[in-house]
């Protein structure tokens, strides 16, 4: 794969991937073509040697592996793990607000969201809705508007003259997007307007909605930017930049290693759920793949913890360590933190560092101030749970957890060639 085909096909699956749900069926759907064969939790597995699988929990976590030629007892296992979920505003249980002939949604704000960037932008809608269709089953569908159908605006400067020195936004009152106007009589019902988006979409006809977990986003798609084009701005690059690279990782190492990638849901929440770092997918898979061999399996492996890092903004350098600002475009960030916020030690750093220099491959190191707190990724919590050396690294980017963010074109392809030939290298450690 070259990096304009990489770059190109990024951008139509972030497009493509407005929540962890629709990641994961693209990811899936990438691995089918590779391939790769679909397991089920619910029945028994026969794996063989030299085969590619994967398995999905919740629709919204899935598990990729190649099983390789040696017993993974002997030859450990290669990981590569990332997280399919992204800050956003999510629709409440019972949504409908109607205020001075506006029909509005309440919203809950799902993690750490930096919020003033949701004003003013052309807003779709899109997740998982479960239904009873029109035969008496219960059933789950996705569902994505894909067009704007929703507006968060701004209240103009004129009704509030300190908008640009002291405006705070208060999450239960400011954000209910607005979706249309209606007379004084309205009745309309949420669930009703997602009877007839289901039956637009995929024919499906539901009788009821009995749930579903829906999440608006910018509406607007990726997109080249720059003089040069040497930046890409989207939404979701935090986290499915790395879930893209793993999975492209994957498909195009030898299969002759045992090779793994983890994409979980709920990172940026804490990840504890039953499809989080911090649940027992990841676990349960490798007890059914490796049996009581798993222990000596951990011992020989290693996991690289994909998720994007903080490049240093030029208008606010002094946010950084003045020795660890990661520039845009000039390699991956190895993120190191010795309370343990991330995982990387001077070993898997090491490998990291070895592999990329083999490849003539640019890398960077990122330590946060030591007056300031330093986020975390799936990467402390994958370690702790199995055992396993453990490297945090990420593309630098700007604007995490905004709406819109904004990466370099270059860095995302350099982590795609380290990544694959650490999945595909015989000696780990």
């Amino acid at each position: 794969m070259e990096h304009v085909e990489f770059t190109q096909d990024l951008m139509a699956f972030l497009d493509a991937s407005p929540t962890p749900w629709h990641a994961v069926a693209n990811l899936a759907a990438r691995l089918d073509a590779a391939g790769f064969q679909a397991l089920d939790e619910k029945e028994d597995w026969l794996l063989a040697r030299g085969q590619g699988y994967y398995v999905i929990r919740n629709g919204s976590s899935i598990v990729a592996f190649r099983t390789g030629q040696r017993d993974p007892a002997d030859a450990g296992i290669r990981m590569v793990g990332a997280h399919t979920d992204s800050p956003c505003l999510k629709v409440k249980p019972n949504p409908e607000l109607r205020r001075k002939g506006y029909f509005q949604v309440g919203v809950e704000v799902y993690g750490g969201v930096l919020l003033n960037p949701w004003f003013d932008r052309d807003l779709s809608l899109a997740g998982r809705v479960t239904l009873l269709d029109d035969n008496g089953a219960v059933r789950d569908t996705l569902v994505n508007f894909k067009r704007p159908v929703a507006f968060i605006p701004s209240l103009a400067i004129h009704l509030d003259r300190e908008a640009n020195s002291n405006r705070s936004v208060n999450a239960q009152t400011d954000l209910p997007p607005v979706l249309m106007q209606v007379p004084g009589n309205d009745s309309t019902r949420f669930d009703q307007i997602l009877i007839e988006q289901i039956a637009s979409e995929d024919g499906v006809r539901a009788s009821k909605i009995l749930g579903y977990e829906l999440g608006f986003y910018d509406a607007q798609g990726a997109a080249l930017v720059g003089l040069n084009q040497e930046f890409l701005a989207s939404a979701r690059l935090d986290n499915l930049l790395s879930c893209y690279i793993g999975v492209q990782s994957l498909i195009h190492t030898s299969g002759e290693e045992g090779a793994l990638l983890v994409c979980n849901d709920h990172e940026e929440v804490g990840s504890m759920s039953a499809e989080g770092a911090q649940g027992p997918f990841l676990s349960a898979v490798l007890d059914r793949w490796c049996g009581a061999g798993r222990a000596r399996a951990i011992a020989h492996s290693m996991m690289v913890s994909a998720d994007n890092a903080h490049g240093v903004h030029p208008n606010f350098a002094d946010k950084h360590d003045e020795n660890h600002g990661p520039i845009l475009n000039q390699g991956p960030v190895i993120k190191v933190n010795h309370n343990q916020r991330y995982a990387t030690n001077s070993r898997s750093a090491a490998l990291y560092r070895h592999i990329s220099d083999e490849l003539g491959l640019p890398h960077q190191t990122f330590v946060v101030r030591s007056d300031m707190g330093c986020g975390s990724t799936i990467g402390p919590l994958t370690a702790a749970n199995l055992g396993v050396t453990t490297l945090d690294i990420g593309v630098p980017q700007f604007g995490m957890h905004s709406i819109r963010e904004l990466a370099g074109t270059r860095d995302g392809y350099t982590l795609f060639q380290v990544l694959t030939e650490f999945l595909q290298r015989r000696a780990v450690f």
